[in-house]
């Protein structure tokens, strides 16, 4: 007869999921036998962390729930730094922690502890399989919290004693419906709609902002419709998902960046904040971040992050999505013409800022800088690379010079602003897209956060191409303390050569020091069957001066 966790994996499986991140202990070996079993992948890292991550990222590269399975203890609090990147950002994910038996809990056997309590704050679901028939029924839960509404993290804690459990598979309730992917609907009050296309009617110098809602609602097209029409400038809060795969004139980069930003939000006499949550970046959309007369429309999935902060002039609870092509509809209806003016002084105001990052790279001393970094990573992708970009200064460069597009397939931290998930993110792209490039640019601090990883994924034929761009330092902290301090403090590392830390674990390591050899090296690298560190020393420099 199957165990629990024969049919736990079943269910995992009956929903896309086709790997496991994962890493061994105390707890885990029924589901590993399961996953073995059923013929289930399992991705094994050196850290929980980066189990964490592999998953979170799965979720937000993929829009569908990505799996991780930790032990208990110490093991489930790593894992969960992945889940908090999770919820900061909306992403469907899984954590399965394997604990003590059931029974037992209490007892003070070895790493007694039930890790559910830990996990509820930080999910949206949060149980123990504590009885063995109704596995069917919690996994169907833990999904649709995952999946619906604002995507998010869902745990399940896994009992050593349930898992090894027998049932009567015929016997198990299993909903019919076993969906793995974010499923969002939900139109607009039809009232609220027209009240929106009023302001949007009034309105001279709009600005859409565009957060990870409108990702994860599937909202490419709706976006560039409704943006199309009005010629409204078009923004991404830093660090969220982008929905800009195509050249969209109407895109005009992020807001909420460290190292500044186009005067955009400031001048806005409406701004629509789609999708996006209410915090720092978007200047929690109050005066003086924001005109006195500004008016204001959000647009969400859930009710209650729809009016958290400060309530806006017309709050629309429905799928970005949705909504946005009943704007769209509604405004067409409605018969106004956008002039373009404001758009042409947006995109205006956005080359000079812009150029201006340009040219305080160009004044640095001698040697490659982040903006060389990012232009040569620029010039190595294409429509199908996966990109991913994990540090704070890189991604600082990053954000400034890649303003024409912003596609989901290319990924940061998320609103967290966390580093040092890019290796497991790196796998997890790989794992997901097998026939696809992916690229990992880095900073030096953020790629050594789990440097060993480099070993499970030459191991397991996961390769990706990692750019490291080395400061020496922890770049973003650098720059801040000098312009507040005129002097840094205890921000400066040593030097490394990861290159020959990645032919260490199994991978090809390669040293670029001349700017003019980084783009054919990405190129060359991407063509590897192992994963290629491309070690690249820089002169200590910010987008901000």
């Amino acid at each position: 007869m199957p165990t629990v966790a024969d049919v736990l994996v079943e269910e995992l499986q009956a929903r896309g999921v086709t790997f496991i991140a994962t890493l061994n202990g105390h707890g885990l070996d029924p589901l590993f036998v399961a996953c073995r079993h059923a013929g289930m992948r399992l991705v094994d890292m050196r850290n929980e962390q980066s189990a964490g991550y592999c998953a979170e990222v799965t979720g937000r590269l993929t829009r569908t729930v990505g799996v991780c399975a930790v032990s208990g203890a110490v093991a489930h609090a790593n894992g969960m730094t992945g889940v908090v990147d999770a919820w900061f950002d909306g992403a469907p994910m899984l954590l399965i922690t394997g604990t003590t038996p059931h029974t037992e809990l209490g007892w003070g056997n070895f790493q007694d502890m039930n890790p559910v309590p830990m996990s509820e704050p930080m999910c949206k679901y949060a149980r123990m399989i504590d009885a063995a028939d109704r596995v069917g029924q919690i996994v169907h839960e833990a999904f649709a919290a995952a999946t619906t509404g604002r995507p998010g993290p869902v745990h399940l804690s896994l009992p050593m004693d349930i898992s090894e459990t027998e049932v009567d598979a015929a016997g198990i309730a299993r909903s019919g419906v076993r969906s793995g992917a974010v499923r969002q609907t939900g139109e607009g009050a039809v009232d609220l709609i027209d009240q929106a296309a009023e302001l949007i009617g009034r309105a001279t110098q709009p600005l859409l902002i565009a957060g990870s809602g409108v990702y994860y609602a599937r909202g490419e097209a709706a976006l560039a419709r409704f943006a199309r029409q009005q010629s409204m400038p078009t923004v991404v809060p830093i660090w969220d998902r982008g929905s800009v795969p195509d050249g969209l004139d109407e895109f005009v980069g992020v807001i909420g960046a460290a190292s500044g930003r186009a005067r955009l939000l400031g001048d806005a006499d409406l701004i629509i904040m789609a999708g996006a949550e209410f915090d720092y970046r978007v200047g929690q959309i109050t005066p003086p971040n924001i005109r006195d007369d500004a008016k204001v429309i959000r647009i969400h999935i859930d009710d209650a992050r729809l009016r958290n902060g400060l309530e806006a002039d017309v709050s629309i609870l429905g799928s970005p999505a949705t909504v946005l092509d009943q704007l769209a509809t509604a405004c067409q209806r409605a018969g106004g013409v956008a002039t373009g003016e404001w758009l042409a002084e947006a995109r205006t105001r956005r080359s000079a800022h812009r150029q201006a990052c340009f040219d305080r790279a160009v004044q640095l001393r001698a040697g490659t800088n982040g903006c060389d970094v990012v232009a040569a990573v620029r010039d190595s992708l294409t429509d199908e690379t996966i990109l991913l970009v994990d540090g704070g200064n890189i991604g600082q460069w990053f954000h400034q010079s890649l303003t024409d597009r912003y596609p989901g397939h290319w990924v940061t931290c998320g609103a967290s602003g966390v580093v040092g998930w890019g290796l497991g993110g790196a796998i997890a792209a790989r794992a997901s897209y097998p026939d696809r490039p992916v690229i990992l640019l880095s900073g030096d601090g953020s790629f050594t956060f789990t440097v060993a990883e480099l070993e499970c994924a030459a191991r397991q034929g996961l390769p990706f191409v990692a750019v490291v761009a080395d400061d020496e330092s922890w770049g973003i902290s650098r720059s801040g303390q000098m312009s507040r301090f005129g002097e840094t403090i205890h921000t400066t590392l040593g030097p490394t050569r990861l290159d020959q830390v990645a032919t260490g674990f199994g991978c090809h390591g390669v040293r670029v020091e001349d700017k003019a050899e980084l783009a054919p090296a990405i190129r060359a690298a991407l063509a590897a069957d192992r994963p290629t560190v491309i070690h690249v020393p820089i002169v200590p420099s910010s987008p901000a001066g």
